[in-house]
């Protein structure tokens, strides 16, 4: 089957993006627009329910997305050495995360609208993970040791990589927040859970099996 022309899946992509609601742009607007948004926490009642709620597409070319991404960075920023946010953390639930790239020179910050993983490799590594939304919660947790993502950015071009190591975990996590997915909870869904524990890991051969 062929494949559907890029800008075919971006015109798809617009159309599943509803609107942004009144209450959403006034949680984006208020206050200082260049500001940190407010990061939403699990020991309060209606916040935990927005962390829980299943996030829709966003319009990435809205302007009003340009200014959550702004702030969803300078949230992130202002915690004490967190690595990852997701747009339901500050009360948008959106399809928008930042990540902090350990793959790249210089680990950057950058952003990512509407990210699929549409592969991940079933070679697993179990790591500490915690999150901004749970105060005080830390444990340890199975995660792909490689995917395959494709995002948009603000311009609505559409991009395709693959990722490894602590950055594909990170991203991993932040994609969980989308689907209402909290690492408190996915501790709970493993304890049934059986997997393979990997210690090492040869991207040349996961390649080949995805031939």
């Amino acid at each position: 089957m062929k494949k559907l022309p890029i800008l075919l899946i971006f015109f798809i992509t617009l159309f599943n993006a509803q609107k942004l609601t009144s209450h959403e742009i006034s949680i984006i607007s208020q206050g200082d627009i260049n500001a940190a948004l407010p990061i939403y926490q699990t020991t309060d009642a209606g916040q935990h329910k927005t962390l829980l709620s299943i996030s829709s597409e966003a319009d990435p070319l809205d302007p009003n997305m340009a200014v959550l991404v702004k702030r969803m960075k300078e949230s992130l920023l202002s915690t004490d050495g967190g690595v990852g946010i997701a747009a339901p953390q500050v009360g948008i639930n959106r399809k928008i995360i930042w990540v902090q790239r350990f793959d790249k020179e210089g680990a950057p910050l950058e952003y990512f609208i509407n990210p699929v993983i549409v592969w991940k490799s079933d070679l697993q590594n179990l790591g500490p993970e915690g999150d901004l939304s749970i105060p005080e919660f830390r444990d340890q947790f199975y995660r792909s040791k490689v995917i395959q993502l494709e995002y948009v950015d603000l311009k609505g071009q559409k991009y395709s990589e693959i990722v490894e190591g602590f950055t594909a975990v990170i991203f991993q996590h932040e994609i969980d927040h989308l689907f209402g997915i909290l690492i408190s909870d996915k501790k709970e869904k493993e304890k049934n859970d059986s997997y393979q524990k990997i210690d090492a890991y040869q991207k040349s051969d996961v390649m080949k099996d995805r031939r």
